[in-house]
């Protein structure tokens, strides 16, 4: 088995250490990929001014939105390869992976095409504020023309991570990183290109870290190195991807749909409710890291172990996963509250938009145990397969989304605060969903 010298066989071995181990690389790598986001804000806000971190906030949700319909494909790559890693099968994790590429070409050019020239209308639809909308439709078209890039970079780090190696993905962000930040500094500081110059710096480094983690992947790992018969395209496989990718393309689309609803009453309360949401948004995604990687690291855990009928194994990665989780929140919520204020001054000059994100912050923080009951659940989920969770977890989010923050900021005393009480209620809707599901699913492993 020398195909197996650069990966990870979870399905033996300590569960704790497996997952932990797996997970910091990764962990560290998702962390850079969101300073991606974080130094476009952090120079544009303080560099640029309010407006133009407001213009970038605006962009998220959609650009999101985009990037979720080509993801959900790859991840289901990912989850077939583990699956077929965990049965010890070379030749269908091979095929597997040709046969996802083929998917991850195809679609985000489509996507990106379709995204660049849809760029201004949903913008306008969104009640994007008058003095953001053309640098909002500036960087959002450019991360159209990024898509494709993107989705190289995430089809390499899937499939190597379903094979157990999350450190080579991670060399290449911290690369890319500090590549995206020294372009940031000299197209938006010294060349004063403003968000344009945030956004062609996003696209240079997304079109290296892309680029060079692919050809290392074929270069170096053994799954990677096929033969003309391992290219076949295999129509069976194709569907299998499809009809796993479809549901968890719909769950983050779903998500990116109930965000960009969010957006839209963010909006309505002014640039200075934009910035705020835009500070706070960026904090919450480098927050949402720890969960996520815990509950990616858990999916390849459970992908192996499922294809190796392993139930007991699965069961006990997620109990473990969940005290980790618990373990993190519990250093969080009291980091959050006392250091609201100096964190969100980190993206912006405006004292009245570091006040407002700053209490912002506080309200949503007590909700995060239900955040990671969302990863946690969905990472077993995920690794076992189960295509309709994706739908019931997109579906819920969307309804919270666009229902809660209308009925909340209608409220005269609560107003623009509705906006952050609606993302906690939203995260413990869909944690109690997920947990609830995991429950029904658990008798079937």
């Amino acid at each position: 088995m020398a195909a197996r010298q650069k990966t990870i066989n979870m399905t033996e071995g300590n569960t704790v250490r497996l997952i932990l181990t797996f997970s910091l690389p990764m962990l560290i790598g998702n962390i850079f990929q969101q300073l991606y986001n974080f130094v476009d804000s952090i120079i544009v806000g303080q560099f640029v001014g309010a407006d133009a971190l407001a213009a970038i906030g605006a962009t998220g949700s959609i650009t999101f939105f985009f990037f979720a319909l080509c993801n959900g494909i790859g991840s289901a790559g990912g989850i077939i390869t583990s699956q077929f890693f965990g049965e010890g099968s070379t030749d269908k994790v091979k095929n597997c992976i040709a046969n996802t590429a083929y998917i991850m070409l195809v679609v985000p050019i489509s996507i990106g095409i379709i995204a660049f020239f849809a760029a201004g209308p949903i913008l306008e639809l969104l009640r994007t504020p008058e003095e953001i909308i053309h640098d909002a439709k500036v960087y959002m078209r450019i991360m159209c023309v990024s898509l494709v890039l993107v989705s190289a970079y995430n089809f390499a780090s899937s499939m190597l991570r379903a094979l157990g190696d999350s450190k080579t993905p991670l060399y290449f962000l911290i690369f890319s990183c500090i590549l995206n930040a020294v372009l940031d500094l000299i197209f938006v500081f010294n060349l004063h290109m403003g968000v344009f110059g945030a956004g062609i710096a996003t696209l240079i480094s997304n079109f290296i870290c892309g680029t060079l983690c692919l050809l290392f992947a074929f270069k170096t790992n053994p799954y990677f190195k096929m033969s003309k018969s391992d290219w076949k395209v295999n129509p069976a496989l194709l569907g299998k991807c499809v009809r796993l990718g479809v549901p968890l393309s719909l769950q983050f689309s779903l998500i990116a749909i109930s965000c960009m609803a969010l957006q839209r009453v963010v909006n309505t309360f002014g640039p200075v409710a934009v910035a705020a949401f835009t500070a706070t948004s960026r904090i919450e995604q480098l927050i949402h890291q720890p969960y996520g990687t815990l509950g990616t690291a858990l999916a390849t855990y459970c992908g192996q172990n499922y294809g190796a009928k392993n139930k007991a194994r699965i069961l006990e990665g997620y109990r473990k996963s969940m005290l980790i989780m618990a373990i993190f929140t519990a250093i969080m919520i009291p980091v959050i509250q006392f250091f609201g204020n100096p964190i969100t001054s980190l993206f912006v000059k405006a004292p009245e938009v570091i006040s407002m994100g700053a209490s912002a912050l506080r309200i949503t923080s007590w909700f995060y145990i239900f955040l990671g009951i969302i990863y946690v659940a969905r990472g077993v989920l995920n690794g076992i397969g189960d295509a309709t969770f994706a739908l019931i977890n997109g579906i819920t989010e969307v309804v919270g989304r666009f229902v809660v923050p209308v009925l909340l900021t209608g409220v005269a005393f609560i107003g623009v605060w509705g906006i952050w009480w609606s993302v906690g209620i939203v995260w413990f809707l869909s944690g109690l969903t997920a947990w609830l599901r995991y429950l029904y699913m658990k008798k079937k492993i």
